[in-house]
């Protein structure tokens, strides 16, 4: 291996492992809230120091690629792809931190009919199952598998747009409920948000693996 190679491997491990934890983190925000746990909201709240020194941590790998090897066609939008990706995790970490923050701030956990009513476990579900699709495409350099989530983010964007009517309705009838309801109608932004972003990802994984397709693909003709 050429020792750009070894750069942009290591560059590739940092990036899965920033997936990893920023995974973790929304699993962990949802646990948190729906058991109001409050040892587990404050490590996700510790951990994201963590999250945003790997996101420095890669871009500056990034700079340094950029400065030494001046990299070219596929490894350019591997690259160009990588910074972007970053960004987007660190931002899906900073959401799955307000969302732990929420387990702090509430007095009481959210009614459960109310959590079943707004679809609320299937929504954390579908981003969860997103962040898998995503870091299993880029691993595997499958973009069907990263084009899952296209899918996916629809429903979030439906049970986004249905969650106001019904919070509204649960609050017409039971007013007490006025504070949960509104932590809740903010954690579904928070998610649908993390959707936005994690079919992003998607986006980016397709650009760098697609392009270095059509590049071996138009090599193949030239042999030819």
């Amino acid at each position: 291996m050429t020792h750009l190679e070894i750069e942009l491997e290591q560059l590739k491990k940092a990036i899965i492992e920033m997936m990893d934890i920023v995974k973790n983190q929304l699993e962990k925000s949802r646990t948190a809230l729906l058991s109001m746990d409050t040892d587990i909201a404050q490590e996700i709240i510790h951990n994201e120091i963590r999250i945003n020194a790997l996101e420095l941590s890669i871009d500056r790998d990034c700079e340094n690629i950029f400065a030494l090897f001046n990299p070219v066609a596929i490894d350019l939008r591997f690259i160009l792809s990588i910074l972007k990706i970053n960004s987007d995790l660190e931002r899906i970490g900073d959401l799955a931190e307000g969302i732990a923050k929420f387990a702090l701030e509430l007095e009481s956990s959210p009614p459960k009919n109310l959590l079943t009513e707004i679809r609320f476990n299937e929504m954390f579900e579908l981003t969860i199952n997103m962040l898998d699709n995503v870091i299993e495409g880029f691993i595997h350099e499958d973009t069907k598998i990263a084009r899952q989530v296209f899918k996916k983010d629809k429903i979030l964007n439906q049970i986004n747009k249905d969650s106001p009517g019904t919070i509204s309705d649960f609050v017409e009838k039971d007013p007490e409920i006025i504070k949960p309801s509104l932590y809740l109608f903010s954690v579904i932004r928070k998610l649908e948000r993390i959707g936005d972003l994690t079919k992003n990802i998607a986006e980016d994984i397709i650009f760098h693996i697609e392009a270095k397709v059509l590049k071996h693909k138009n090599a193949v003709k030239k042999i030819k």
